[in-house]
């Protein structure tokens, strides 16, 4: 596995690396942490093209310091500076050169400690990335987990809403973890059915389905799980789920996003608020 890491010398560059080590320690991943510097557009002053050098180096000694936290944490990693206009699509570009699983970032500062809050750069890679985007929660390298212990998977219940349990199937397997298949259900699903009840039955029989796709995929892991988890709203069914520490989630996009594209839609959007585990969101699966 290969982890392209975004960087920012900030808390939330710090929480992207928090979770870059303990996916690395858990997949025994390959980590590049990659600093974009804003490009300097020539404008014919002498001192612009020494400004975007000073810029790089100082992104170089950033870079730097993230990768000796990662070597504290015992992970080997290397580290890119490049320049581009949009940190989002450098990081993708980086991303797809080096063939990497996931991209790694940390949220923005401006949420409640422990959940996510989506900024600039991170709302930028979940409407467009072809990568899955791993995301840690704000203050994650505070307390951070040294490795992923289980992973969870927010499957669909609806027709046409895109499954990330194939992606969450190939994490559980590559380390040999326990997999949990979690339906959420709510009274808002209601003008799709004619009661609570049979909402309800709905998501059980997903949730079942679900079950059976995983155990014929992983037989020999121990710890498969169907559960479902409802309440008046959607936020109310997520806190009443218990997180063990190493918990790791997985979202689909949007039914509207283009295929192999990352198109975070409200439902996972409100996943992210209500949680404050790490989180990946897996693109759209291909037409074919």
């Amino acid at each position: 596995m290969h982890l392209t890491v975004g960087y920012l010398a900030t808390p939330t560059g710090d929480d992207g690396v928090a979770l870059a080590a303990a996916l690395a320690r858990t997949f025994d991943a390959q980590v590049d942490v990659v600093l974009v510097v804003r490009e300097e557009l020539p404008d014919g002053h002498p001192g612009r093209a020494e400004y975007q050098r000073l810029l790089i180096e100082r992104g170089e000694r950033w870079a730097a310091q993230a990768v000796a936290a990662l070597a504290d944490k015992g992970v080997a990693a290397g580290s890119t500076v490049t320049v581009g206009e949009s940190f989002a699509e450098s990081l993708v570009g980086f991303a797809e050169e080096k063939s990497s699983d996931l991209i790694v970032v940390g949220g923005a500062r401006d949420g409640f400690f422990g959940g996510h809050t989506i900024g600039p750069v991170t709302g930028a890679l979940l409407h467009s990335s072809p990568i899955p985007v791993a995301l840690a929660p704000r203050g994650y390298a505070e307390d951070p987990d040294d490795v992923i212990t289980a992973v969870t998977a927010a499957v669909p219940t609806r027709p046409g809403d895109d499954n990330p349990l194939p992606f969450a199937i190939t994490l559980a397997s590559a380390a040999n973890l326990g997999i949990r298949m979690l339906s959420l259900v709510s009274a808002e699903n209601l003008a799709e059915a004619a009661s609570v009840r049979e909402v309800r039955q709905m998501q059980v029989a997903a949730a079942e389905e679900n079950l059976a796709v995983a155990a014929r995929a992983l037989p020999d892991v121990p710890g498969i799980e169907s559960l479902v988890a409802d309440g008046m709203t959607l936020e109310s069914a997520l806190k009443k789920l218990r997180w063990d520490d190493g918990a790791l989630l997985v979202v689909g996009s949007s039914r509207f996003a283009t295929p192999r594209r990352i198109f975070l839609g409200s439902t996972a959007a409100r996943i992210l608020a209500g949680v404050d585990v790490p989180v990946v969101v897996v693109p759209r699966a291909g037409d074919d």
